[in-house]
């Protein structure tokens, strides 16, 4: 099975409900699955075949869903992209994942006109309208142009799929290149159905649900958590094109979504926000956390205030993404990203493989059905990252004895203060507290005397909060060595699309 197929099985179940909800507009499963056929023969008839790479570089919309769907249905391999990628950022992806063809939106168009001398593999260029009275035939890219709404249109519904293998890679994802160039994780189409599946399952998705999808679906948070899984329960999936807490306590109210995925800065623009209500979050069941941790203040806070229970989770592009939860049938544990889901592996090991005693610090490695088969042409990398089945994180982690995992750090920010390990996410937690913190972020810096040093950056509630408050507030909290040796205060944290923060920036901050 795979998720082409079993959005066919979905669909039959369920013609005339709801898949899609979008700026006012419902799309049921039957027409979905009608547009997701009528795509997929479309392509053909372009002379797209099994084994082909398409990129789709729109954001939040049915297009993402239809072109998704349909590309996999005929067993193209779909490589989804930031939509705001600059130039040489979108050139790199295309070229080095050998791109035969481009679906974007027609705002987009103009970028890829000026990059068309730069991406001599690319034939087609599919172009999703946004705005029906702009028309874009007159362009210099006119015979590679083909309009995504007619060959929806124009598709034929007795399509003949092929057969797809489970180790045939479906989709290559992109990751975010913290060090050097991206790499693309090469997910199969047993990696994706088998994650997808496995998170419904967990989360007890059913055809009741309606999930707020406005984390960005071209990362694979959204693409499992939000997209894949509810599609396959049944369920509704309520498309945002942008968040913003106005949007979403609406969007809450409006349809009673039952399901809120975020990332921790998406939870902390809720909370902050004033007009916000408990009874905005009222249909709400269930609210999930990934993406990078949450700090253990800003979850009490929230829970408090919306009356509802946030599970965090865990996961990373290369598992397709998820390998932990929070369950949902026994206590949730603060600051923990909760057990291994069904049929995933997660254990902390050593610099040598070998599992550490409970409680230690050691990196975190993952097996399953849902890690990667590599990285797309780096043989090298992967072996690196591949270990005899085991995929290893770079992720530092514990694990308690009731089998719950707490991610202590990357393995990369650790900071190392005299010999003495410091790991970031604890100092960001002391900061958190501090009523008067709205969001922290903690980076090493080279230091003379120590090699290493630790550096605060803070965005502040209140004006009145000074550096020597919050490095008085922090010795009662921390051993000498993890005192923030300077905090310099912010008005925002640099972040990317998906909310994360960004800490290279701030070490380059430093820098300048």
């Amino acid at each position: 099975m795979n998720l082409s197929d079993q959005l066919t099985v979905t669909a039959k179940k369920n013609l005339t409900k709801t898949a899609l909800y979008f700026q006012g507009k419902e799309t049921s499963y039957q027409e979905l699955e009608g547009a997701v056929t009528k795509f997929a023969s479309s392509l053909k008839k372009l002379g797209f075949q099994k084994g082909d790479h398409i990129a789709l570089v729109v954001g939040n919309t049915p297009h993402f869903v239809i072109g998704l769907y349909g590309a996999l249905r005929l067993g193209v391999t779909v490589i989804p992209i930031n939509p705001i990628y600059t130039p040489d950022e979108l050139s790199y992806i295309i070229n080095n994942g050998d791109v035969k063809g481009i679906i974007t939106l027609d705002m987009l168009l103009e970028k890829f006109e000026k990059m068309a001398e730069d991406l001599p593999k690319v034939e087609h260029y599919i172009i999703a309208e946004t705005n029906p009275e702009v028309p874009f035939g007159h362009s210099s890219l006119s015979p590679k142009l083909k309009s995504f709404t007619q060959l929806v249109q124009e598709g034929e519904l007795d399509f003949e799929r092929p057969y797809l293998d489970d180790d045939d890679v479906a989709v290559i994802l992109y990751t975010s290149g913290t060090t050097g160039k991206p790499k693309g994780a090469m997910l199969t189409h047993k990696n994706l159905y088998s994650n997808a599946k496995d998170v419904g399952t967990y989360l007890g998705i059913t055809p009741d649900d309606r999930v707020i999808a406005t984390l960005p679906m071209f990362h694979v948070f959204c693409l499992t958590v939000a997209l894949n899984a509810p599609l396959m329960s049944g369920g509704t999936v309520l498309v945002v094109p942008k968040f913003s807490p106005e949007t979403i306590f609406k969007l809450t109210r409006e349809q009673q979504a039952t399901v809120f995925a975020g990332v921790p800065t998406m939870y902390n623009y809720l909370l902050q926000y004033p007009e916000g209500k408990s009874s905005d979050f009222e249909s709400i069941r269930l609210c999930v956390s990934g993406g990078a941790s949450m700090p253990v203040a800003l979850l009490e806070n929230f829970e408090k205030k919306f009356n509802c229970q946030i599970s965090e989770g865990y996961g990373l592009s290369e598992s397709s993404p998820v390998t932990c939860f929070n369950p949902l049938d026994r206590p949730r544990k603060a600051g923990s990203i909760g057990t291994s889901i069904i049929h995933v592996e997660n254990k902390v090991v050593d610099e040598n493989g070998e599992e550490v005693p409970v409680g230690e610090v050691g990196e975190l490695i993952v097996r399953g059905p849902n890690v990667m088969k590599g990285y797309y042409k780096m043989p090298e990398e992967t072996a690196a990252t591949l270990k005899d089945g085991w995929l290893y994180t770079g992720d530092m982690a514990r694990v308690d004895e009731d089998g719950y995992f707490y991610i202590v750090d990357r393995k990369k920010d650790l900071i190392l203060v005299g010999g003495y390990n410091v790991y970031p996410r604890e100092v960001e937690e002391v900061l958190y507290s501090h009523p008067k913190v709205a969001e922290a972020a903690v980076v090493g810096v080279p230091d003379p005397d120590t090699g290493e040093a630790v550096a605060a950056f803070v965005v502040s509630k209140d004006e009145s909060l000074t550096e020597e408050e919050l490095i008085a507030y922090c010795k009662e909290h921390l051993a000498k060595y993890k005192i923030p040796s300077s905090i310099s205060f912010m008005e925002e944290l640099p972040k990317n699309t998906t909310g994360k923060i960004l800490r290279r920036h701030l070490k380059e901050k430093i820098k300048q």
